[in-house]
């Protein structure tokens, strides 16, 4: 029998890395401050011990994220052109752009400055200290032919971490959930329209079971395509609102709360 799933392309992975991968090098640090609150309204969105940096996810709309961490390299999740999704146009500085397909609304390299790594496909890598793995959940037909080649990316922020689902459309099984390892962030769609609803977004939770879910891809003012509400989420997970802040910031993962909370970002206004 062949083997297409998840655990197989991640044990290919690590196979790989194992017998001499090349992993590419590049170390940038761009540090950005502010604050806010969150834990179903309560808490605040900065997760803090005192003993120095953060790590800080920054949301642009979209699926676009910013992930910043002190003397580590800047990451950019899914850059969009706006003429396509709406929102702000991107100005943005990263070492890395990674990219779960190809799309005007997720793969809009022009929109990060400078000469980034461009992660754009499965596979494990080292990049100024962070560690990604790639790794395929193609969009399937009914026939079971592949629509839409989607990946989705596991960062690993000195043992915090992030996974930024993509346009992820099916639920994945507990198995192949487990292969994963922790995950303690997840950057998920939640707005449907080729990608996760809202009940699918919730069932993807029960399984990754992370500390700090922040909704990505719904409906807002600023976006022209057609999504969901974030209120429909909301309302699966048991929640009847939620304080917008305008970033989330972690210090370790001692640091994150045991009992999962909702974080929803902000989004750059004019």
């Amino acid at each position: 029998m062949g083997c297409h799933n998840l655990i197989c392309d991640l044990e290919r992975e690590r196979h790989k890395r194992i017998c001499g991968l090349p992993t590419q090098e590049c170390v940038g640090y761009k540090p950005h401050t502010s604050t806010g609150s969150v834990h179903d309204g309560i808490t605040d969105s900065i997760m803090t011990r005192d003993n120095g940096g953060w790590m800080e996810i920054t949301w642009y709309g979209h699926s676009c994220f910013r992930i910043t961490d002190r003397g580590q390299a800047t990451v950019v999740c899914d850059p969009y052109d706006s003429d396509h999704v709406g929102y702000q146009p991107l100005k943005l500085k990263a070492d890395i752009v990674t990219v779960s397909h190809e799309s005007p609304s997720h793969s809009y390299l022009k929109g990060v400055k400078g000469e980034p790594y461009v992660i754009s496909s499965p596979g494990e890598y080292e990049i100024g200290s962070v560690f990604i793995t790639g790794l395929r959940t193609d969009h399937k037909t009914k026939n079971g032919t592949t629509q839409i080649t989607n990946t989705l990316y596991l960062i690993d922020y000195n043992g915090i971490n992030i996974i930024h689902l993509g346009d992820m459309q099916q639920v994945p099984t507990q198995a192949e959930v487990e292969a994963l390892g922790p995950v303690h962030i997840a950057l998920i769609p939640v707005g449907g329209n080729e990608s996760l609803n809202a009940t699918k977004a919730s069932e993807v939770i029960s399984l990754f079971e992370p500390n700090i879910i922040i909704p990505m891809h719904y409906a807002t003012p600023a976006t022209t395509v057609e999504l969901e509400p974030v209120d429909k989420f909301l309302k699966e997970m048991g929640l009847s609102s939620v304080e917008t802040v305008p970033n989330f910031k972690v210090t370790s993962i001692e640091s994150l709360p045991e009992e999962t909370l909702v974080v929803i970002l902000d989004y750059p206004h004019e």
